[in-house]
């Protein structure tokens, strides 16, 4: 059994960036709502409490007994985790004089504790607390100081169990890594041997005794998660895998041609569904963003299902659904909050069973085990594309005219981006058609055509974004590209939007 590090989710925005931290010391975490802990789990290595939007003296704050936790696994509270463990032991919390965000340093710190083994004088680390811990218990002891928190972490004495004021998981403290490592390898004793090559060896093993000679129908996209996911059941069930992929008409330039190739190189049985007609009939006139993903999903349900059932006896559908989906479909009370499946409705429908073999993973771990795999690197390292497709990128009423300006338009920014060595750089890239036209003049004569925006962002997990600051001369180079070869575009935009406030698509 793979051994692992629990990590209590509190409410934190950055619960995530702890499990991925972790997972990056090549060891297995599993992040849960902090009043679910598993009983009974002997492979469980040590426990991490997350931070918290609530002061622990909150009447509505997040409250767990630790009594079955303490004593039985190391444990490391990291903000409001530090603050309640102080706090339900008699230590006193209260609002620093003022919110405490951004970069502090270590003045002062115990070298000899193991937790802070390695870290440097004056390490810079990262606060976020409208509270501070203002007393401890007198069993608890102190270990770092910064120049404006006297009490900045401390370890119960006699116990593994620490507590820090800080967050170690951002990039901005500068040994966060190491205070992690020190607590799961040097404290909880983690072998750091969970790699994508012992992921798909176990998880093969699972599939096939989870599968058994079933026959599995699952629903590609074009994207790494659906590919990979599909890879990885043809490396354990082969044959009984069948495969669909439908076009809605909307995707990119030639993409259903070439991630078809594609496909049949990876020697996945794979039915390639043309179904444009459909979509391009039901989607006539509609200009709600809400209502066209609606049309959309809809369809691809109906015609996923019409595929499907062609194929005997499938008991299983599979889905590409990753880790962040299924954190982010349960709130830390364990309320569904938004359903991830990546075909919605299909499991109903269908009254097949689910299989989700990336479900554990996060995203950057899903491209490591397709390169495991020996997937393409293009296929791998291809950028997160909308269900929907350009659908959501036509601002308004869908034709198959506009299609086709946007397909030309996104075929020359993105082909672009490759040959500038810059499509790596970015997260996601597109085209968006405006609903207006503008004047312009080419030649001699005088044109009314349509605008067109350019959207590129950085980010790492989509959570949170800045848009993607590229070259002038590139730039210039699309803009020009894209109004003297796109039949009916004569004016080209960047969006420079952030998300927050803006989101990355704009429908």
């Amino acid at each position: 059994m793979q051994e692992k590090i629990i990590i209590l989710d509190f409410g934190s925005q950055t619960t995530q960036l702890i499990g991925r931290r972790v997972r990056e010391l090549d060891t297995y975490c599993e992040i849960i709502p902090y009043n679910k802990f598993p009983k009974d789990d002997s492979t469980i290595k040590g426990v991490i409490l997350s931070g918290s939007p609530f002061s622990v003296y909150d009447k509505d704050a997040f409250k767990v007994d630790l009594s079955e936790i303490r004593g039985k696994y190391p444990i490391l509270g990291i903000c409001y985790g530090a603050q309640y463990l102080s706090y339900t032991n008699g230590g006193k919390v209260e609002p620093a004089g003022t919110r405490e965000y951004g970069r502090a340093h270590l003045a002062s710190f115990c070298k000899d504790n193991v937790l802070l083994k390695g870290v440097r004088d004056g390490s810079q680390v990262w606060m976020s607390h409208g509270d501070t811990i203002t007393a401890i218990p007198d069993n608890f002891k102190k270990i770092a100081s910064t120049d404006k928190v006297e009490i900045a972490a401390y370890q119960i004495e006699g116990e593994q169990v620490w507590g820090v004021q800080f967050h170690p998981e951002v990039f901005h403290s500068e040994d966060g890594t190491q205070i992690l490592k020190n607590f799961v390898v040097d404290v909880c004793g983690c072998k750091q041997d969970w790699s994508p090559a012992s992921f798909i060896e176990s998880t093969v093993a699972e599939l096939k005794a989870q599968l058994g000679d079933d026959k599995v129908v699952l629903g590609l996209s074009g994207g790494v998660d659906s590919s990979v996911a599909a890879v990885l059941l043809n490396k354990a069930i082969g044959k009984n895998l069948t495969c669909i992929f439908v076009d809605h008409g909307m995707l990119r330039k030639n993409e259903f041609k070439n991630v078809m190739k594609d496909y049949e190189c990876l020697g996945l049985n794979v039915i390639g569904v043309d179904a444009s007609e459909k979509f391009f009939s039901e989607l006539a006139g509609v200009t709600e963003p809400e209502g066209k993903r609606k049309i959309i999903g809809k369809g691809f349900i109906d015609v996923f299902d019409v595929e499907a059932h062609k194929i005997k006896d499938v008991k299983w559908l599979a889905q590409g659904t990753i880790y962040p989906d299924c954190i982010e479909s349960l709130s830390i009370t364990g309320t569904v909050i938004k359903s991830h499946h990546n075909v919605g409705g299909l499991p109903e429908k269908m009254n097949l069973k689910l299989c989700e073999p990336l479900r554990l993973l996060f995203k950057d771990e899903v491209r490591r085990v397709g390169r495991e795999l020996g997937m393409p690197e293009h296929l791998i390292t291809r950028h997160p594309f909308p269900g929907p497709g350009l659908a959501v990128r036509i601002l308004g009423d869908i034709t198959r005219e506009k299609v086709r300006i946007l397909q030309d338009a996104d075929d020359i920014f993105i082909q672009g981006l490759r040959d500038w060595g810059l499509y790596d750089k970015v997260w996601q890239a597109g085209v968006i058609l405006l609903p207006v036209q503008s004047v312009g003049v080419m030649g001699d004569e005088r044109t009314y055509e349509r605008a067109v925006a350019l959207r590129a962002v950085t980010s790492t997990d989509a959570m949170t974004a800045d848009w993607a600051h590229l070259p002038y001369e590139f730039m210039g180079k699309v803009s020009n590209d894209i109004i003297n070869k796109v039949k009916g575009v004569n004016r080209v935009t960047y969006d420079i939007s952030s998300k927050p406030p803006a989101t990355i698509e704009w429908e």
